[in-house]
């Protein structure tokens, strides 16, 4: 025997674990991108909060039947579909209710609450590197986006809206993190998005009125939101989580707000400040920080 053959065993972890690492910024720049496609789809809020979600079944369920969708259900993927329609409700009401600064700032407190869950919720342990990594990219979000965070009694409501955002986006992360030990993802997308778009209607029918765009160019717009930002963004980040811990996988959400700071820089022309540049790459240095470790070989 060669001294190499003892590594081939770790070969096959070891390319997983790239393709997660992989799975997960490729989810961050498609859900990154939402924004964009939001502001071009000529409908409401709650509306194309729907379209992005009920427009994706389709392609969800030839996922879910290559998966071999027939695992039964499991409480952990319907909560998830739960956790994302409140997700997705209170994002828009943060939005209507205080500036964009405030609602994305307090949004980013997601990883905070998977951090607190994973061990009081899930059974999984946080690293101190990850905790320091999360902090590093909380400060790095103030400095990204809290240039422009504002304080006013008559946003308050919705500062708090912002906050239950973070809440629920926490939630979903751990609820997916437990569904991905016995669901293939594509059958939990499948299934967790059948009850996110039945609750999402339900909102964009008492909330709305007009439920599809007058334009092909709106339309448009809210398929690639469906194809891109839940079937690609929600698809490769269910992927990830299947491999990585739920606490460093909630990181996603800095990144997508790198994301969302460079293609509003790209698309519509937002100058970038330089407290800006620094915040985006102190997010990036707390993802690097915060990655998982590969536990040391023994020569047993």
């Amino acid at each position: 025997m060669t001294s190499a053959e003892p590594a081939r065993p770790h070969s096959a972890p070891a390319a997983r674990a790239i393709a997660a690492y992989a799975a997960l910024v490729g989810g961050a720049l498609a859900m990154g991108i939402s924004p964009v496609f939001v502001r071009f789809a000529e409908v409401g809020p709650y509306t194309s909060a729907f379209w992005r979600v009920g427009l994706a079944l389709p392609l969800l369920w030839i996922w879910a039947r290559l998966d071999g969708g027939s695992a039964p259900w499991r409480p952990a993927t319907v909560v998830a579909g739960v956790m994302f329609a409140g997700d997705l409700f209170f994002w828009h009401l943060a939005i209507f209710n205080t500036t964009m600064a405030n609602a994305t700032l307090l949004a980013t407190l997601a990883p905070v609450w998977v951090a607190l869950g994973s061990s009081l919720l899930i059974g999984e342990r946080v690293e101190r590197t990850t905790i320091f990594g999360i902090v590093l990219c909380v400060a790095g979000a103030v400095a990204l986006v809290g240039a422009s965070w504002s304080f006013a009694p008559e946003r308050l409501l919705g500062d708090l809206y912002g906050v239950i955002t973070s809440v629920f986006f926490g939630a979903y992360f751990l609820a997916v993190r437990v569904a991905r030990r016995t669901t293939p993802s594509g059958l939990l997308l499948f299934r967790s998005s059948l009850v996110t778009a039945a609750i999402l209607l339900a909102s964009a029918l008492t909330l709305e009125n007009d439920l599809w765009p007058a334009t092909l160019a709106g339309a448009g717009a809210l398929f690639m939101l469906a194809f891109v930002s839940h079937v690609g963004g929600q698809g490769l980040l269910a992927y990830a989580l299947g491999h990585l811990s739920a606490a460093f996988s909630s990181l996603v959400i800095f990144l997508e707000a790198v994301a969302a700071a460079v293609l509003g820089w790209l698309v519509f022309s937002e100058a970038l400040s330089p407290l800006q540049a620094i915040g985006g790459a102190t997010i990036l240095a707390g993802i690097w920080i915060a990655r998982p470790r590969p536990r040391p070989l023994t020569n047993q």
